[in-house]
């Protein structure tokens, strides 16, 4: 691969900064996409177009990629269906009972109430991030709006909760993946070092420590304050010229009339969804398991070395299976019905689809101009082994946002990270946890991160208006997760 220095962060950073001014986000990450491949063909308009749609193709290559497109598709399905068989009407009026219990001891918790189930329910569903923000969003949507609290702050909760609890609670493929980092280091105790890196894992613990601040004081800052104060004031969920990534159809389809609301119609579905994957987990990694001393030893380590993607894939599918089984049963649909929500589920996800191809696709363009690389050598040589945690944090952050994946930046932050500990003798959990929280952070205020647009479109919010409410929160969080590993740097190092 050629070294294409300076070069290789414009592609990502220019589609990133026109996406924020213009909310244009397909026409944004187009755009970045076809400069990094002008300058991959060293600025050839011609040849440099022609490789830009061959880009957006070479997405489909990756197994993993497509598996998560397809899922993001598979999900408008399950949407329709439990909206459809009354099963989110069930569900409200089970909330609704709640509710209604904590309004009559105070008014105005339920409010509160309501907000903190839901980051419970995204700590709890840490087996996959994807399955959490997609839960969260689903099942409280419905009850934020009638609270009148603001679409951007479902999403925030939802992304918020998910990714920094799967990598404080590593019991997933997550936990997977970054074993096997360690490992390709030569680690000989990777799950060691990973679950004593976690006590240093700054910046994940305070993501979840400011939601729950937040819902519990009221206190919100910058344009989540202008949101609050929109909704409270006129009643809007989203700001005028918001665009949902949920369309209308999904978020308000109309029940089926002449049948009763039931929650389990909703809640058998989704726990269907989410029960299977550890499952599928421990399918997919059975045969990769070298030894084990006990059939519960056999599955631990398969779960471990599972396929997230297969997995989240395999457990939607069979989420709408047992969905078709459970409404036929009842006469609610008729496989006629059934196979039109299908068709009309993921027709009216197909923009997520979409934006799902063009993150891919601008993460492989920048990894060809080796944007990761430049942005973690670059800083190689004038580092001070007292100020290694933070710097690498910080790098791995930029790297992050710049591609839209945590797990891209952790792939290539820990070939990078871990010698450095070595050569500056610091102690290794210092720098992966840096390396794993800075690629949170950069996720976070990424508006290209995968993680964020599945958040968004669960929450049925505008995408730009979630990252611009999330971003400040993530900015102090980051910020303060600096100055911690300032201070442990030059107080241990």
């Amino acid at each position: 691969m050629d070294n294409y220095g300076f070069l290789s962060i414009l592609p990502p950073v220019i589609a990133i900064v026109l996406a924020l001014r213009t909310k244009q986000v397909y026409v944004a990450l187009l755009f970045g996409i076809w400069f990094a491949w002008i300058i991959l063909e060293d600025w050839n308009f011609f040849t440099g177009t022609l490789a830009a749609v061959e880009g957006l193709v070479n997405v489909f290559k990756s197994p993993g990629n497509t598996r998560t497109i397809m899922f993001s598709a598979l999900v408008g399905a399950l949407l329709l269906f439990i909206q459809y068989s009354k099963g989110v009407e069930g569900f409200i009026n089970v909330l609704n009972r709640i509710i209604l219990r904590f309004e009559k001891k105070r008014s105005g918790f339920s409010r509160v109430v309501v907000q903190l189930m839901a980051l419970l329910t995204g700590i709890l569903l840490f087996v996959e991030t994807s399955i959490s923000s997609l839960t969260v969003g689903t099942l409280y949507r419905p009850v934020f709006d009638k609270l009148k609290i603001p679409r951007e702050k479902l999403a925030y909760i939802a992304d918020s909760s998910s990714a920094p609890s799967s990598i404080l609670i590593p019991f997933n493929a997550w936990g997977a993946f970054i074993m096997g980092l360690l490992l390709s280091q030569g680690i000989e105790d990777p799950l060691g070092t990973m679950l004593s890196s976690m006590g240093y894992n700054f910046y994940p613990m305070l993501a979840i420590l400011f939601v729950f601040l937040v819902i519990v004081f009221k206190k919100d800052i910058g344009p989540m304050a202008k949101a609050e104060k929109r909704t409270r004031q006129t009643g809007k969920l989203m700001n005028d010229n918001a665009q949902p990534m949920l369309s209308s159809t999904v978020t308000a389809f109309e029940s089926k009339e002449g049948i009763a609301a039931k929650a389990y119609n909703m809640i058998v579905p989704l726990a269907t969804m989410v029960l299977m994957m550890p499952v599928f987990l421990a399918y997919t990694g059975w045969d990769a398991v070298p030894a084990s001393i006990s059939f519960g030893d056999h599955v631990f380590q398969a779960i471990g070395n599972g396929s997230g993607s297969s997995s989240v894939l395999y457990s939607v599918l069979t989420s709408i299976i047992v969905a078709m089984l459970l409404y036929r049963s009842q006469g609610i649909m008729r496989t006629k019905e059934m196979v039109n929500l299908v068709l009309k589920g993921i027709s009216e996800l197909m923009p997520l689809a979409l934006l799902m191809l063009l993150a891919f696709a601008i993460g492989d363009a920048s990894n060809e101009l080796g944007t990761g690389e430049f942005v973690a050598n670059w800083s190689k040589e004038w580092l001070s082994p007292a100020f290694l945690p933070a710097t690498i944090f910080v790098i791995s952050s930029f790297i992050a946002f710049s591609t839209g994946t945590s797990w891209g930046t952790f792939a290539i932050m820990m070939a990078i990270s871990v010698p450095m500990a070595e050569i500056h003798a610091v102690p290794l959990p210092f720098v992966v946890a840096a390396t794993l929280g800075g690629g949170i952070f950069g996720d976070h205020c990424s508006p290209i991160s995968d993680t964020s647009i599945i958040s968004s479109m669960a929450s049925g919010s505008d995408h730009i208006d979630h990252v611009n409410t999330q971003m400040p929160y993530a900015i102090i969080g980051g910020l303060v997760t600096v100055a911690l590993y300032v201070i442990l740097g030059l107080i241990i190092i």
